[in-house]
Parts: structure tokens; sequence; C-alpha cells
């Protein structure tokens, strides 16, 4: 086999379990993580993130020795960069992560190596991954302007996971493989064959790049209907959950569901790398990204509109990750709105968020953290804003005397 060792850049919510799931292929796997905690917790056999069975794979390569975790890179046969690619104040694209990556592994690159960017990416971001490490390494040769037989091979693979479901998805889905070359393509397939089931399509960087842009920009368009619908349905004095239950009875029409938002590094980030990349086409996608960002704001007016009935309300905020059951908070409306009452004092908040031990520091010292029970005892406003199991299986009738204020949906 051409991989006795991979090295996998970030172990977060992709990166770990991407290490350990091809650790449990017998393959020597060096996780690489600027996190020091991350990186000791790991090596004790142990997860810092929620994911459902993680816990179990990561223990057990851990302690046969397929799987360690390191700060600094090392020498490997591949080298796949998971790190974040968040975006900045004015919504462009902040590469630094990446081009941190591509400098740290430089140095110990090798002749016949492949890198795999796995980091959601702008068209054009696998291109420059290639010129950072040419800048790093003159000594060798990197497949720019298509260079076939270059020293590295270079290529794109975008994840295609759902939270909650990313052992079984990173074996059983299909992946998009985009080589800065056709040889750099044929290289990662024959990594991906390692844990992957699902078929390998192949096709160039940039088309690889721009598929998974599409795939989450798809689900945003898609998501502001529901939630534009949602606010339209407010004012007509119209049940949208009934609404689209009827609607999608029509054999080619599927409305998703409306929420406070969109969060996620995802959804709520990938659409606006493409609005960057063409702002005078990308119309429609733009548009749908202001309606899914300005969804909290009138949330946070109905629950302000609610509050006023009170002398001194009490609002329970249910949930604070961007979906449910994961404690995945990255880009989450439910924190931005909680933030949001807190700032404008609209009363007393209590959150309650069972998947997760510790509140994010902008709550953290201003706001209670409760459990269910209490929240239900105190609470004159029950918000719900995520749909997490504990609150779907909640006993209807505790809502009896209260405000009730259903993001999700849970409580019809």
């Amino acid at each position: 086999m051409s991989f006795e060792t991979v090295s996998v850049i970030g172990l977060g919510y992709i990166g770990l379990p991407t290490a350990a799931i091809i650790a449990s292929r017998g393959i020597n796997v060096i996780g690489v993580d600027v996190n020091q905690h991350a990186v000791d917790t790991i090596n004790q056999g142990n997860i810092h993130i929620v994911e459902p069975d993680l816990d179990i794979v990561v223990r057990s390569v851990v302690q046969t020795g397929a799987l360690k975790a390191t700060t600094i890179p090392e020498p490997a046969d591949a080298f796949m960069i998971a790190v974040p690619t968040p975006f900045k104040d004015d919504h462009q694209p902040d590469l630094s992560y990446i081009e941190g990556a591509a400098k740290a592994i430089a140095t110990v690159l090798g002749k016949g190596n492949l890198v795999v960017l796995e980091s959601t990416s702008p068209v054009g971001t696998t291109e420059k991954l290639a010129t950072w490490l040419a800048e790093a390494r003159p000594d060798l040769t990197f497949p720019i302007n298509g260079v076939e037989n270059a020293d590295i091979n270079i290529a794109y693979c975008p994840e295609r996971v759902l939270p909650g479901h990313v052992i079984h998805e990173l074996v059983s889905n299909d992946r998009v493989v985009g080589g800065l070359t056709s040889k750099c393509a044929k290289r990662a397939v024959e990594l991906y064959g390692i844990f992957v089931k699902g078929e390998c399509h192949v096709t160039n960087a940039r088309t690889a790049e721009m598929a998974k842009l599409t795939e989450n920009s798809f689900r945003d368009v898609n998501i502001a209907f529901a939630n534009e619908l949602s606010i339209i349905c407010d004012t007509l004095k119209i049940n949208v959950w009934e609404l689209i239950k009827l609607s999608n009875r029509h054999p080619r029409v599927n409305i998703l569901n409306p929420g406070p938002g969109v969060g996620g590094h995802c959804i709520a980030v990938d659409p606006w790398f493409i609005v960057s990349s063409d702002p005078e086409n990308a119309k429609i996608i733009r548009t749908a990204r202001e309606v899914n960002d300005g969804k909290p704001d009138y949330v946070i007016e109905c629950v302000k509109k609610a509050a006023d009935r009170f002398k001194a309300p009490v609002i329970a905020c249910l949930g604070l990750s961007f979906k449910a059951d994961i404690d995945d908070l990255r880009e989450s409306p439910a924190v931005a709105i909680v933030e949001s009452l807190l700032a404008d004092n609209v009363g007393e908040l209590l959150v309650v968020e069972p998947n997760v031990s510790v509140l994010p520091k902008s709550l953290q010292e201003k706001v209670e953290k409760s459990d269910l029970k209490e929240a239900m005892e105190k609470a004159d406003i029950m918000l719900l804003l995520v749909d997490h199991k504990e609150f779907k299986r909640m006993d209807r009738s505790l809502l009896n005397g209260k405000v009730a204020i259903d993001t999700r949906g849970c409580w019809l």
C-alpha cells in the first residue's frame, strides 16, 4: 500500500472522525492540531467534541497506537487538511487557517507525498494551496499550471457529512475528488479508497470546490424560502407548519421547515464564498443569505412583543447549538438570539442546552444555565430555538399559562 502513514491537519468535527476512521483501517495516522487541550484529550483516548460513536473509535485506535495527536506536523505519505474556513466581517473568505496549515506541513513534505484539502473553500483555493507550498519548498515541484509529474500531488475533496451521523457518512457517502492534474486525482481516489465505500467522482479542483459550495447554497436558498414563508404566514395569521405539510402533499413539492435562522460552519458560510467570487451575478444566493441572516432579528422582535406583557419577564431559551442533538455552536442563530436578548435587557434569561457543559464565553457570567425542569418552573416565556430530543418529548401541558414561541414546530 502506498499510504502507510496519513497526517490529518485539524482535529475538529471533520478532522478527528476522519483520522479515527482511517486509523481503524490499519493505517498509522498522525493528527495535528494547534489546540494543546484537544491533542492531550485525544492522546488519552478521549474526545473533545460530541459525535455519536466517535468516542468508541478514537479510544480503540489510540489504544492500539494507530492514532496519535501532536501540535507539530511529522512526515507522512499523505496530508489531509481539515481546518476552518470562516469569513471576515465583510463576508470575504478567511483563508489564513489553510495558509497556516500549508506552511506548517511544508517543512516535512517529501517527494511522492499527496496533499488533500478538505476544508470548504472558495473556487481557486486549491491552486493557492499549491502556490503557498511551492513558495515554502522551492526544492520540490508542484502541480501548478498543469504540471503532471510534479513531486507533490495536490487535490480537493470536500467533506459531505451531517453532524450526528459523521461516522456512518464518512464511509457510506459518495465523494467528489478534484485533482490539480489527473495524476493528483488518481492518487486522492486511492487514499479515499482506504475507507470510503461510496463512489469517488473525479473532476478538476475548481469544479469540486464549486460543487461543495453549490450543495450548501442549494439548501440555503430552500431554507430561505421556508423562513420567508413563515414570516408571511405570521402576518396573514396562517399556521406555517400546517401550510407546509399540506403543500408537500403535492408530488413535486418538498418545502423545508423554517427555523430561527441558519447556522453551522457550512450552510451559513459557504454561499458567501460564491457571492464573493461573482457578486454581480450571485443574486438569488445573496438574497437567500440575507433572508436567513435576518430571521434571528424577526425572532427577537417576537420575543420582545411577548415580553411587554410582563413586568419582569423570565425567558427560557431552549437550545444553543445550530442543529438538534449536537454540541456545535458555530454560526448558531440561537446563540446570536440569546446574545441580542441579553444586550437589549429584554428580561431574565435562562438557557437550557443539554449538549454543552459550559456556555460560550459571550454568555458566561451574564446568563444562567438551567435544566429544563427549572426553566419550566420559572419562565413566563418559553422560546424553543433548537429541536433537541429533550424538548420534543417534554410534556406539552407544562406550557399551559406560558407564552410559547416555537421556532422549530415541535409543540404543534
